[in-house]
């Protein structure tokens, strides 16, 4: 089946996450595609189940071809988020191909991602070729919401391979850090009373005052100690993002929550965050007398950095031309990298479309995203020397 029919295929299948539940989606119609697909391309697929913050039934799916202790993972999420119909042009579960763009909801983000392997796999420069080490696709669930897919193969310690490339829209630039996301609410209980007397109650506005306070310190502190100048932004940051307390002026605040988040750089570690915060509130509402909770809205993100001496992040430079970078959105990396691979994400989509009414990929960065793909599984799964060869050209850089 050629490419497009692919791409299209997998843009009718919708699998949006999302964190309502009446609109949240089982990904398995996409997860049966691939799975078939690649079965008939000779891979063994494992379908994994996945757990689910609401009624639908999520999968993950592990596709093999060969054996090793080695081997390459080509990694990507099945699911897309939630759309505005009425805010397409085009309509969005389906591709449509115009002024040399595929447009469709998870075109770039990133179903899409899929039909350029299985283009890449089905090339006739790779069959017959014996490979030494194994190729693994990999498709996870819920990557939009909570990660729960990759956050489940972290914990089975699988995929096994040496290697990782997700492919997220990166313009095909090998992106070898980016940083880590805490979602954060303080909760604050006091009593509420008539305000002509504060005696009558416990005012859990004032005490979260000196929260913020604290909170703000703490990011002075952190600041301070952690720095990266990979990063465009180079130290951590946390954003004060809404807060609700109270009912009305002359009734003593009884309740007071805030939400934040914390932008995490390598070294970081959440958990550590985590009780650093609890240990600057703790005092604070034990001394106003208020009942204090830490709630992570979502399980959090670790921060990601590969090492710019690692082979795969030295092969990419050479393979695509560009020097490895930063970025400021999360992906799976840290938990691939938690289970024991090199990892890096490059994928032929730009960041600018992801999330967007008609969202879209270049034509132009089909067939150098193709050809890229091959010479990885050329480079790390096949008979020495056939990485030039299973694109007949010996560079297929793409340099500015």
């Amino acid at each position: 089946m050629p490419l497009l029919q692919h791409f299209d295929a997998l843009l009718r299948l919708p699998s949006i996450s999302s964190t309502r539940p009446s609109l949240d989606m089982s990904n398995r119609p996409v997860i049966d595609y691939l799975a078939e697909q690649f079965e008939a391309l000779g891979f063994r697929c494992e379908i994994v189940p996945s757990p689910s913050d609401s009624s639908a039934e999520k999968a993950n799916l592990i596709a093999t071809l060969g054996t090793g202790p080695g081997g390459l993972v080509l990694a990507g999420h099945s699911d897309t988020v939630p759309m505005d119909e009425n805010l397409w042009q085009v309509d969005p579960l389906r591709m449509t191909e115009k002024d040399n763009r595929l447009y469709g909801l998870g075109s770039t983000d990133m179903k899409g991602f899929f039909a350029l392997i299985l283009e890449a796999v089905e090339s006739e420069k790779l069959r017959g070729l014996s490979l030494q080490q194994p190729l693994i696709v990999l498709a996870t669930a819920d990557e939009e919401t909570s990660m729960h897919g990759a956050r489940a193969l972290a914990e089975l310690g699988r995929p096994k391979a040496r290697y990782a490339v997700i492919g997220e829209p990166t313009g095909l630039r090998p992106v070898r850090a980016h940083k880590g996301m805490m979602m954060e609410a303080i909760r604050l209980h006091g009593r509420s009373g008539h305000s002509s007397d504060p005696s009558l109650g416990r005012n859990a506005l004032e005490a979260m005052h000196e929260a913020i306070t604290a909170l703000l310190a703490l990011r002075g502190e952190l600041q301070q100690q952690y720095r990266d100048p990979l990063f465009d932004i180079d130290i951590p940051t946390m954003n004060l993002g809404c807060i609700h307390g109270g009912d009305n002026p002359n009734r003593i605040c009884g309740h007071c929550d805030l939400e934040f988040d914390v932008r995490l750089i390598p070294g970081m570690d959440p958990d550590t965050v985590r009780d650093l915060i609890r240990s600057r509130v703790m005092p604070i509402a034990e001394r106003h007398e208020v009942d204090f909770e830490l709630v992570p809205l979502f399980p959090g993100i670790a921060p990601f950095k590969t090492a710019a001496e690692g082979d795969l992040v030295r092969t990419a430079e050479r393979l695509t031309g560009h020097q490895a970078e930063s970025v400021a959105f999360g992906t799976e990396a840290p938990l691939l990298q938690q289970i024991g691979m090199e990892t890096i994400v490059l994928g032929p989509g730009d960041i600018a479309q992801a999330h967007q009414p008609d969202e879209y990929l270049a034509l132009d960065r089909v067939q150098p995203c193709v050809d890229l793909l091959r010479r990885l599984i050329g480079h790390y799964c096949l008979t020495p020397g056939t990485e030039n060869d299973v694109t007949g050209t010996s560079d297929s850089s793409n340099r500015d």
